[in-house]
């Protein structure tokens, strides 16, 4: 359909699970990519193998978006590789799981360090040459646990909140130079992480939701499409919930 076509993306933690998905559906709209790693060359490789049979420009960086060093010297990369970025997707994530009583300094850190500050980091960096060019699109992955919270998260949950609170207020910060900010919350999708899961874990989750379905990572990668696309000009400082109902 080309409705990316013309526009440069960057996308955090694209190797994997959802980021792979937007990056591959990116590719099919048109979009030149820009995604980052954060260990396996060979599957970020193969991304880019996957991403560059639909005709666009894609190549990955390893690069650590929780380093506010490292994210400026990425944008910089990125800015003399393709010239723009239209698109920037926080999308770089992970979980440690546990309850409260037993949670780490370090799980807390490490969790608020990859889920939230990378996007402070990435955003603080992307927003300069956004303003000279007058248009952006700013994409943040954050989560239905964000929202609703979620025992064994807290870590997780409070990450996935902050992504909101901080999206309206760049929304609100920087729209009159036409600059979109949204975040896109996630409910249970389909990755690696479920994977783990037993079949009679994930049909308990099944059961809560309204769909009686996991989602897809295309299920998400399609709002990010919209997002991201002409077809959004007038959205921003919104959460999009990609759930199934769960949060309801």
């Amino acid at each position: 359909m080309g409705l990316l076509t013309g526009k440069v993306a960057l996308i955090t933690g694209g190797s994997r699970g959802i980021g792979e998905s937007i990056v591959l559906k990116y590719a099919q709209e048109g979009a030149d990519i820009a995604f980052t790693y954060i260990s396996s060359e060979e599957k970020a490789m193969s991304v880019v193998h996957d991403a560059q049979k639909y005709g666009v420009k894609v190549v990955a960086y390893k690069s650590d978006a929780s380093n506010y060093a490292q994210a400026e010297v990425l944008i910089q990369d990125v800015l003399a590789t393709f010239g723009t970025i239209d698109i920037l997707i926080n999308n770089a994530g992970i979980t440690k799981d546990t309850l409260m009583l037993r949670m780490t300094e370090e799980q807390w850190d490490q969790v608020m360090d990859i889920n939230l500050k990378s996007v402070f980091n990435l955003t603080k960096h992307v927003l300069k040459p956004m303003m000279k060019q007058r248009a952006g699109s700013i994409i943040n992955m954050s989560s239905v646990v964000g929202v609703f919270g979620n025992a064994g998260q807290a870590n997780y949950a409070a990450s996935k909140a902050g992504i909101i609170g901080f999206s309206k207020s760049i929304a609100k910060e920087v729209g009159s130079r036409n600059i979109r900010c949204n975040a896109v919350a996630p409910g249970f999708i389909e990755t690696d992480m479920t994977h783990v899961l037993t079949d009679d874990q994930k049909k308990v989750y099944i059961d809560s939701i309204p769909l009686k379905r996991l989602g897809a990572g295309d299920d998400v990668a399609n709002v990010c499409i919209f997002l991201g696309s002409d077809m959004s000009t007038y959205v921003s400082g919104q959460v999009i919930s990609v759930c199934g109902a769960l949060n309801t």
